[in-house]
């Protein structure tokens, strides 16, 4: 079917007998305002500055302190002896339960460490391996979940001490935690 139909003549007169005697109506007086539309919200920003904000209040850490605890090799709670670190290290405890944070993003790390430490802590098992991995496989080659799960294990009160993992269990792409008795 063509997109442009021509009327005849006799159509054309058709229409013109049905219209005749018909008034135009009038054109409306008053004026139709519509606002301006709102400018759409950033909704990923806004749920990724609220997880920033949260995150920030979850202990009394500095930014200073967080900086200098990411470069740090270890860990051990403000009152503690230097000897519950140095048997840690020595591997005094055996390790009692594991998890492999490869693959993940570090949202998706955060849930999976938080989770992990609960059950662990209600299970009774206070020594842990924490495998971050060494960084190798993100953007720049630089451990972003390496640096964040210290953080975030550093601001937990069951957290008495953590350090890096010896060659053999994974160096510096793991962490051994003792969470409180």
């Amino acid at each position: 079917m063509s997109q442009h139909h021509r009327p005849t003549p006799e159509e054309l007169a058709a229409f013109h007998a049905a219209v005749a005697g018909t008034i135009p109506l009038r054109a409306p007086e008053r004026i139709a305002f519509e606002p301006p539309k709102p400018s759409p919200r950033p909704r990923q920003r806004e749920l990724d500055e609220a997880a920033a904000i949260s995150e920030s209040l979850y202990g009394p850490f500095e930014i200073d302190d967080l900086l200098a605890l990411a470069d740090a090799d270890s860990y051990l709670r403000t009152g503690l002896p230097r000897k519950v670190l140095r048997d840690l290290r020595r591997g005094r405890w055996s390790i009692q339960n594991h998890i492999d944070l490869h693959g993940l993003n570090r949202h998706e790390a955060h849930e999976a460490v938080s989770r992990f430490l609960a059950e662990s802590q209600n299970a009774g098992k206070r020594c842990l391996r924490i495998v971050h991995g060494r960084g190798h496989g993100s953007p720049g080659r630089e451990g972003v979940l390496r640096q964040l799960v210290k953080s975030w294990l550093a601001r937990r009160r069951d957290v008495l001490a953590f350090c890096h993992a010896p060659a053999n269990d994974g160096g510096e792409g793991a962490l051994w935690v003792l969470l409180k008795a």
